[in-house]
């Protein structure tokens, strides 16, 4: 920014995970943010450091912030902001499909206070046609992507890989305030309509499930034929037309409920408009069948060699490493298909027995490993990544862990006597 220009106010309504992360980022670039929370008790508890998300960095950035971060339950607050980001989570049913009420009573609430001559910017996370179908005046009128992700969504706010900006008119130059702010960022800026910016989001996401719907079914395919899908993935990242980048790491299938909610809405829309989305229908189905693979590797080559009621032990309830979120979780499809049958002890380091409070659950993961027969590690949190091997041979009773992220070493299970299953390699290869 020129020296000697004032750099504009922004604001953020809707201080859930999205608003939260992105706020703090904009204040790290040295901005005045107000943050807007829709209850008092939020902003009590943000001004109390008590955030109500999980992630790496957050506390630390926020505490380094806090002299350029107001936070407040007035809408007034806002009328001096000259940028307000409308940022607030929107949920997702089991369907896939979204809530959008959320973001249209905080619309209701927040336009009346908008300067004369603020920008409104769409932060949530939209189906193509909702900005434009706005009443609001349209050359203040945008819709910016969001590409945060959990577990690193500090890390992806504060360093974005580009910006996507939804406009009434992409020929038309953005106004000079939300230049700034987006130029603060050094990363390229992609104007374009709003209906292109919408779908853009879920053009990314769509790319991201066919490399991980492909990742998976071929990893399977190596568990069965005795080929490993560690080796195979070097030689498709050399490829150019796959490239370095690519997401190939096999999963357990979709979670988390915004990769659902994208496939939901390109299905949805391919309905209403008479075009073909059966790739997209399979890329559903091969999830579903991917979170029964704990499950199913369990009952198929685990039951067989096991007596009567079991002790397992289930490391890891968040959908994924440094998040609280449960949504979708494979360790909760799991735990559905054991039902009620097995004894079952459970650790994660975040999501704790007042979650699940129905559950059995241990304050260190070695102890609910103690007497296990079998362990599942569900997610692949960092910490389960440094489990000592003989440790866990001495405190289980029986041999058998699966592990499908492959987060303990093969050589030093197999030296240990356990029977390792993981994705993408068949029992007994390294």
């Amino acid at each position: 920014m020129p020296s000697g220009v004032t750099k504009p106010v922004i604001g953020f309504a809707g201080m859930t995970h999205l608003g939260l992360n992105s706020a703090v980022a904009v204040a790290d670039l040295g901005f005045e943010v107000i943050g807007f929370a829709e209850t008092g008790p939020e902003v009590d508890g943000l001004n109390r450091s008590e955030l109500p998300v999980v992630e790496p960095d957050l506390p630390e950035m926020l505490a380094a912030n806090r002299e350029r971060l107001t936070f407040t339950a007035q809408t007034a607050d806002l009328g001096r902001a000259d940028i307000v980001y409308i940022s607030v989570d929107v949920p997702t049913d089991d369907e896939g499909q979204s809530d959008l009420s959320r973001v249209q009573a905080l619309l209701d609430r927040i336009i009346p206070a908008l300067g004369p001559d603020a920008l409104l910017v769409i932060l949530c996370q939209v189906p193509p046609g909702f900005t434009r179908a706005l009443d609001f005046p349209k050359d203040r009128l945008f819709y910016q992507v969001e590409t945060l992700v959990f577990g690193r969504a500090i890390e992806r706010a504060r360093y974005p890989e580009r910006y996507i900006v939804g406009c009434a008119d992409a020929a038309v130059p953005l106004p000079e305030s939300y230049t700034a702010l987006l130029g603060a960022f050094e990363c390229p800026i992609l104007p374009m309509r709003y209906e292109s910016a919408e779908l853009a989001k879920i053009s990314i996401n769509c790319c991201l499930v066919a490399s991980v719907s492909t990742a998976n079914t071929l990893a399977e395919l190596c568990e069965r034929i005795g080929a490993d899908w560690s080796e195979i993935v070097p030689a498709l990242k050399l490829d150019r037309r796959i490239g370095q980048y690519s997401y190939l790491t096999p999963g357990l299938g979709l979670s988390g409920g915004n990769l659902e909610r994208d496939l939901a809405t390109v299905i949805r829309f391919a309905e209403a408009h008479k075009t073909d989305a059966g790739v997209v229908e399979a890329w559903v189905s091969n999830s579903t069948w991917r979170k029964d693979w704990p499950y199913r590797t369990y009952r198929d080559l685990i039951c067989p060699m096991l007596g009567d009621s079991p002790r397992l032990a289930i490391l890891g309830l968040a959908y994924k490493e440094n998040t609280h979120s449960l949504k979708n979780a494979p360790s909760l499809v799991l735990l559905e298909n054991l039902g009620g049958d097995a004894g079952i002890v459970v650790y994660d380091p975040v999501v704790k027995a007042g979650v699940l409070p129905d559950l059995n659950h241990c304050e260190n993961a070695l102890e609910a490993c103690r007497d296990a027969d079998v362990l599942f590690l569900t997610t692949p949190w960092p910490e389960l990544r440094e489990l000592d091997v003989s440790r866990l041979a001495e405190v289980m009773r029986g041999r058998a862990v699966v592990d499908p992220y492959g987060l303990l070493d093969s050589a030093a299970m197999r030296e240990a006597g356990f029977a390792h299953f993981v994705l993408g390699r068949s029992l007994g290869t390294d």
